[in-house]
């Protein structure tokens, strides 16, 4: 009997270009959970974000693993949150600032700010954030739980910069979710420390969870869990880390996997 299913939201619940997630899919979560599986998404975006995603529905996000594992709630309470330290923002801000046409975000619950690089090299790659982001000159002073580091470059230069990052900036990780951008983690904090805080506060086991994604900031998760599952279209890392494979984040495939599952039948194949 699996009892806990946690889900990526962009590019497996939630197709690109789309703002909220399909009735189908709101559907299952709700359905999972009232067959006493706790179920929801497993994200890089910050909490806050997560209710218009799905409809407003609290039972789709009472349970999250939010902000690349930085934040965890279970049965909506928040049982951690991982605060990035001034002086790492900081030094993180001035690496940035050398890189060409390279930027940075912080934000205070849902509102980022953009405290390096400008707004239409971010509009290039996110321009839902470069729409609504506050330039501003100084880091702000607020408790900071979510970062980005955005770049106008295509894959292989975005992904040359975050080796780069990797390499220069000690204190804090980065990945690629996507071209022209990434995910900023306090080091050794990801998808799978979010999903293991999960884990023991349920006081289950690894073989009684199923998790879905698609990109590179699913990889860690996706080493952690043994069922864990890729959506058609994933990045060729993901694809290739996931145990099982389903069909398009457009098709509502999560859904589908999601019903059967809390009808405790198993939906994967090897």
């Amino acid at each position: 009997m699996i009892k806990l299913i946690l889900s990526d939201i962009d590019g497996t619940l939630l197709p690109f270009g789309e703002h909220v997630v399909s009735e189908r899919t709101r559907r299952a979560i709700a359905l999972a959970n009232e067959a006493g599986i706790v179920c929801g998404p497993c994200t890089g975006r910050v909490y806050g974000q997560l209710p218009p995603l799905f409809a407003n529905e609290s039972a789709c996000t009472e349970s999250a693993v939010a902000t690349n594992g930085s934040q965890v709630f279970l049965r909506g309470k928040k049982i951690e949150e991982i605060i990035i330290p001034y002086e790492l923002l900081c030094a993180l801000k001035s690496e940035v600032e050398r890189i060409p046409r390279c930027g940075m975000l912080v934000f205070k619950d849902t509102t980022p700010y953009l405290v390096a690089g400008k707004r239409e090299d971010l509009g290039l790659h996110f321009p839902s954030y470069a729409d609504i982001c506050i330039p501003v000159s100084q880091m702000p002073t607020h408790p900071v739980v979510k970062t980005n580091v955005f770049m106008a470059e295509p894959e292989q230069g975005t992904r040359a910069v975050i080796d780069h990052l990797n390499r220069c900036v000690d204190g804090l990780d980065f990945d690629y979710p996507r071209v022209g951008f990434s995910n900023v983690m306090l080091s050794g904090h990801n998808k799978a420390t979010g999903i293991d805080t999960m884990v023991k506060a349920l006081g289950i086991s690894y073989d009684e969870v199923v998790v879905f994604g698609d990109a590179g900031n699913d990889l860690t998760m996706f080493s952690k869990v043994p069922a864990s599952v890729a959506v058609a279209g994933a990045t060729p890392e993901a694809a290739a880390a996931a145990r099982y494979h389903i069909g398009a984040c457009e098709d509502d495939s999560v859904a589908c996997a999601i019903e059967m599952l809390a009808q405790n039948i198993w939906p994967f194949s090897s």
